[in-house]
């Protein structure tokens, strides 16, 4: 991204997870979703959705949700790097983005003496404009706290799934 190291930028959010690092990578891109369902995915107030992977470089990210027209799926992203079990990085883009506007989410995994570390960093959002929907009228700061929290949520989730699940 070009604006990847511009202060302010990036919202990074991080977990723990009790499962060794290729569970915990299965759990999350290839389990069906790296993110937990809930509104934050959604097109409208109110929608649920799931985020889905295809693995591999060049693989789609979509977003599944139920609306009031039946179930809906658009691509929101693409793989751009796909390094089992430690990296991936996602371009990310929101619906109502221009053909032009992008984000990108790198995923990190990292063996730990308990499990696995993994951290999550959104980073491109100082190239989205200030006044641009996707910002719900917040000034960059307070934005990426925002992202920060949500992100938070979302591996705080990916933590609850994995404790769910045998290490097999």
């Amino acid at each position: 991204m070009s604006a990847a190291g511009i202060a302010g930028d990036e919202a990074r959010a991080t977990v723990s997870v009790a499962l060794p690092i290729d569970a915990t990578f299965r759990v999350s891109p290839r389990g069906r979703s790296l993110v937990a369902t809930g509104p934050a995915l959604s097109q409208r107030a109110g929608d649920r959705g799931i985020v889905c992977i295809e693995p591999g470089v060049g693989g789609g990210l979509f977003e599944s949700f139920d609306s009031e027209a039946g179930e809906r799926v658009v691509e929101i992203g693409r793989t751009l790097v796909w390094e089992p079990p430690h990296r991936l990085v996602l371009e990310w883009h929101n619906v109502n983005f221009a053909a032009h506007e992008r984000t990108e989410v790198e995923v990190l995994f990292r063996a730990t003496s308990t499990g696995t570390m993994v951290t999550v960093v959104h980073r491109g959002w100082a190239a989205i404009r200030a006044d641009h929907p996707a910002r719900h009228g917040q000034e960059r700061p307070a934005f990426i706290r925002t992202m920060s929290m949500w992100w938070g949520d979302q591996v705080t989730a990916l933590r609850l799934r994995a404790a769910d699940r045998p290490a097999a």
